[in-house]
């Protein structure tokens, strides 16, 4: 298995960019884990602990950042209830402009060299049929985890922010921001939510180290007896004038009085104060994980695209398969100096 160091928060900003390239002009495309939003939260509230089982590469053209790689690769984590937990498969989380559709090959061939012994998985978009088509073409499969009525995978719901309806909430309990409550009641409302759960106060330094996140658009609902009982984080892309709810979550002794759904609310009436036009939210879309769905609908949210889970455990080349060539280049052969495309990364072969 390859070495590998931790994603820059420089890294990070050049993913974005691309991020936010694709969402102007294909946002069907945008990969799952590969949003603006996405992008920065995973990276804020895990790069400090598990920093050192990612490892990245960069594909540049013409200065620009045209495709990028990011594997999580096997690692143990921590979790609130003082259990631990192997991850023992790698994850692709990946991006490739439209423009250079090829590249995905590229991709590929990096992640099977990054991690190949061992079960590989990636959450390319339903709508990307060439890179569906190129990832069957290197041995990858529908994963079997994803299918049936409670199948696992991920839905994108996306709304305009014109005819809102104003956010209500029970007596006693109202709207606060994480500027107001502070760092230890921010993180305690995600712990609270997502119990057993990997996220520390360190995960959450990390989170606002992150130069997207806003304490003004981190909104909680309090309830009377001062416990943060719901909350969620607002990813504002400017560029684009969306934002994107990542996470979103309620304490379990607070479910089914309305929280969410106000929260919800409340931050679409900030989000478009903020400047946004659009707003877009993710969750599993099997039918038998109904919950998130239908909060997300009851507050007009539509669902816009979805990823398809693939997975493979080869670790030889499929056979028969060609060898494809990439802005001329030969598929095989380790990018030096091209002439169109630079390849970056951080992983020390």
């Amino acid at each position: 298995m390859a070495n590998s160091e931790p994603v820059t928060a420089a890294d990070m900003q050049l993913m974005q960019g691309l991020a936010q390239r694709v969402t102007a002009t294909r946002p069907d495309l945008v990969n799952g884990d590969a949003t603006f939003g996405e992008l920065a939260w995973n990276w804020g509230k895990g790069h400090a602990s598990d920093g050192a089982s990612w490892t990245r590469r960069l594909w540049i053209s013409g200065g620009d950042l045209v495709a990028w790689g990011w594997t999580h690769l096997p690692h143990q984590v921590k979790r609130s209830d003082g259990s631990v937990k192997d991850i023992t498969g790698a994850y692709l989380a990946y991006q490739v402009h439209p423009d250079h559709a090829a590249l995905v090959d590229e991709v590929i061939d990096w992640y099977d060299a990054t991690a190949a012994d061992v079960e590989r998985t990636v959450t390319p978009s339903a709508a990307d049929e060439f890179a569906l088509t190129r990832w069957a073409a290197h041995g990858y499969e529908t994963d079997p985890a994803s299918l049936g009525d409670t199948g696992s995978w991920i839905q994108l719901n996306q709304r305009g922010l014109t005819d809102l309806e104003q956010p209500v909430l029970p007596d006693g309990f109202r709207f606060r921001t994480a500027d107001e409550a502070g760092p230890e009641a921010a993180v305690q409302a995600h712990l609270d939510a997502w119990a057993p759960s990997t996220y520390t106060a360190e995960s959450y330094q990390g989170v606002r180290q992150t130069a997207e996140y806003r304490g003004d658009l981190h909104i909680l609902v309090e309830a009377p007896d001062g416990t943060m009982a719901s909350s969620t984080i607002m990813w504002l892309d400017e560029a684009n004038r969306t934002a994107e709810f990542e996470p979103v979550g309620t304490h379990p002794d607070y479910r089914r009085l309305g929280l969410a759904r106000g929260m919800l609310l409340h931050g679409m009436h900030l989000a478009r104060a903020a400047g946004a036009i659009q707003m877009t939210v993710a969750c599993l879309g099997a039918p038998g994980h109904p919950q998130a769905r239908g909060l997300y609908y009851s507050v007009g949210f539509r669902e816009f695209t979805r990823d398809a889970p693939l997975i493979t455990t080869r670790t030889e080349r499929p056979v028969g398969r060609a060898r494809r060539r990439v802005h001329g280049l030969d598929q095989q052969t380790r990018l030096r100096d091209p002439p169109h495309v630079c390849a970056i990364s951080t992983n020390r072969e």
